[in-house]
């Protein structure tokens, strides 16, 4: 185990704070596209708390897939507005060894067409990106010996 601390930045607007912790990230630029204004890797620093309304630059945090941009409230009194309201789904997540992703619960999966699938109680999703019905897998990890 590392004893290291691990880095992250930590930008504010004065009402929220983005904080960036770059071993997390795994560079989907996600951030970027959505919301180039604040998020601009041209840039140094990369993030502009000024290029956009609060609620604009939360809504873009939230979709970071690895959790490397987070965000939190300067008044104390709102810091737990960051937490969801209402409890959230029991979803497991397995490793299956040379296989897929194995995923267990209330599983709503959306589509970048707009399409929403509900995939209850379970879905494996392609992990060696040789599956012909992706995100899901079809099993092709045994046909060309996928090791992970």
């Amino acid at each position: 185990m590392s004893t290291e601390k691990e880095i992250q930045k930590e930008y504010t607007n004065g009402e929220i704070t983005v904080v960036w912790k770059p071993e997390t990230c795994i560079h989907s630029t996600i951030c970027w596209h959505g919301l180039i204004e604040v998020f601009d890797p041209r840039n140094k620093p990369w993030v502009d708390m000024r290029g956009a309304p609060t609620e604009d630059i939360i809504q873009q945090v939230d979709k970071c897939p690895s959790g490397a941009l987070s965000y939190h409230y300067n008044d104390p009194s709102r810091r737990n507005m960051t937490e969801p309201s209402e409890k959230l789904p029991n979803v497991q997540i397995e490793v299956i060894e040379n296989g897929p992703l194995r995923i267990t619960g209330d599983i709503s999966v959306h589509f970048m067409d707009g399409t929403l699938q509900q995939k209850t109680p379970r879905a494996s999703f392609c992990r060696c990106g040789a599956s012909g019905n992706k995100p899901f897998c079809d099993g092709s990890h045994r046909k060309i010996g996928f090791n992970g």
